[in-house]
């Protein structure tokens, strides 16, 4: 294997936004290579099942106001593009549905999706190369021109680019970036993700002078079950208590603290910043029987939440009666007779017709139908909103605000697209992958054109090499 190559485009990481990508430009005929720090590709995208955003500019804007404008329409605008796209790789994608109450969306493979980009860019020549870590991003005059990687046992390759794509997939794996862009108490939430997104993209593109997006932009996550870790990737989805949104959210001095009714990733944010970061959920036997145990998306396989975080040990309670509260457990740390008052105080303003404070913009019913079922609840995190600036083009901004040449970010390294509001992660990874895709074709047309005839002979010989070295442990298509 040669330890130099030249390539059309070098994607670093290989989810949902970097595989796109190194599909979208191998299909265009671009030169490829796509590397993963991890063992498999497909990152966190594999425990999603869902593609989704706002459905028009006006939506987004409700919905996302603080988000930079001009990704907002670039999602908003290309996003039927993208699940068309992905249909033409003949990945199985659902018919559109609504999505968290005012998005829309279809259900699909992503494990499929991940597995079929991945053949593509090994079929067209490219390579896919996993336990593979990027020391650096090569600089030359200001301009990024591939990087340094350092394979598992300790091989180094150096790759040169026309364009180089960050693709990480963020920083929530790295405690020390979590407690500085998201909260001071970051460290204390679970790891809603796969363990590799440790902040590589972000770090490799600041050191090229990449600018950054607010530091305060908050984060997407869920609320959890207390005390109950991970096990497995399915608990991610598993463990979420999504139905947050129609239940009632006290924190430990026993007051409501938030509007739950906008959505539990929101509320995750809100409970973050509250005292310990906990606090005790409240359902009735209405939201019991409608939401708990019901399936949140329509397609999804329901879990009854309630029951899954009594087997495994977290802190639930069942109280026949609002009059039980007054027995909470002492080692819990909240007075039981203010979290009864609070339930009694919504109860009568939700019967009367009335207000709440904090407002309850959709579901003000009162949660009057005992029994009630208790779960205290913790924040979880699956990506920070804070990152690296980018254009409509996913091209990277410099602390100039113009673009750093040579360089491009998709998926959940970058930052700007959500501020304290969110409307679909995978449906951003597949929207700017392409964006960064069509502008590495764009670039590599450009770069041809000016190529000396000897400049471009010594690189379709490199390029031919790891092709051929490619095509050699290309799976076939009949695997998925």
């Amino acid at each position: 294997m040669s330890d130099q190559q030249v390539v059309d485009l070098l994607v670093i990481g290989a989810g949902m936004a970097g595989l796109t990508a190194g599909a979208r430009a191998a299909r265009d005929g671009l030169s490829v290579v796509v590397t993963e720090i991890g063992d498999q590709v497909g990152g966190s995208a594999r425990y999603a099942g869902y593609a989704w955003t706002a459905p028009s500019h006006e939506v987004m804007e409700r919905h996302n106001p603080r988000g930079e404008t001009s990704l907002k329409r670039a999602l908003v605008d290309r996003f039927a593009d993208g699940i068309a796209w992905m249909r033409g790789t003949g990945v199985d994608v659902k018919d559109a549905q609504p999505i968290l109450g005012f998005g829309q969306g279809h259900q699909f493979d992503t494990n499929h999706h991940v597995d079929t980009c991945r053949r593509i860019v090994v079929a067209a020549g490219g390579e896919v190369l996993t336990r593979t870590d990027t020391e650096r991003l090569l600089l030359e005059d200001g301009a990024v021109t591939g990087a340094e990687l350092v394979a598992g046992d300790g091989t180094r390759r150096t790759v040169r680019a026309a364009s180089t794509l960050l693709a990480t997939g963020g920083f929530q794996g790295d405690t020390e970036l979590r407690n500085r862009f998201v909260h001071p108490h970051a460290e204390r939430m679970e790891l809603r993700s796969n363990p590799h997104s440790r902040g590589a993209g972000y770090r490799l593109a600041t050191s090229a002078g990449a600018a950054t997006g607010s530091s305060r932009a908050g984060f997407y996550g869920h609320l959890i079950p207390s005390g109950i870790p991970f096990a497995d990737p399915s608990d991610f989805v598993n463990l979420s208590l999504y139905y947050s949104e129609h239940a009632l959210l006290l924190n430990l001095h026993g007051d409501r603290f938030t509007d739950e009714t906008l959505g539990d990733h929101l509320t995750t944010m809100a409970l973050l910043e509250q005292p310990e970061s906990r606090g005790l959920l409240i359902a009735d036997s209405r939201v019991f029987r409608d939401w708990v145990v019901g399936s949140y998306v329509k397609g999804a396989v329901a879990v009854d939440k309630f029951a899954l975080a009594a087997k495994r040990g977290g802190r639930v309670g069942l109280a026949e009666s609002l009059d039980e509260f007054d027995f909470l457990p002492e080692e819990w740390g909240y007075d039981g007779s203010a979290v009864r008052a609070a339930v009694e105080a919504y109860n009568a303003v939700a019967t009367a017709g009335e207000e709440p404070v904090p407002g309850r913009l959709l579901d003000r019913m009162p949660l009057d139908r005992p029994p009630y079922y208790v779960v205290e609840a913790v924040p979880a995190i699956t990506f920070p909103f804070h990152g690296v600036r980018i254009d409509d083009r996913a091209r990277v901004l410099g602390e100039d605000g113009r673009p750093v040449a040579g360089l491009l970010a998709a998926g959940s390294d970058t930052g700007g697209l959500w501020h304290r509001a969110y409307a679909g992660g995978i449906a951003s990874a597949l929207v700017f992958g392409l964006t960064a895709a069509e502008t590495a074709i764009r670039t590599a047309a450009r770069t041809a054109a000016v190529r000396t005839p000897a400049a471009r002979t010594a690189a379709e010989t490199t390029v031919g090499a790891a092709a051929e070295t490619a095509a050699a442990r290309a799976p076939s298509h009949g695997q998925r």
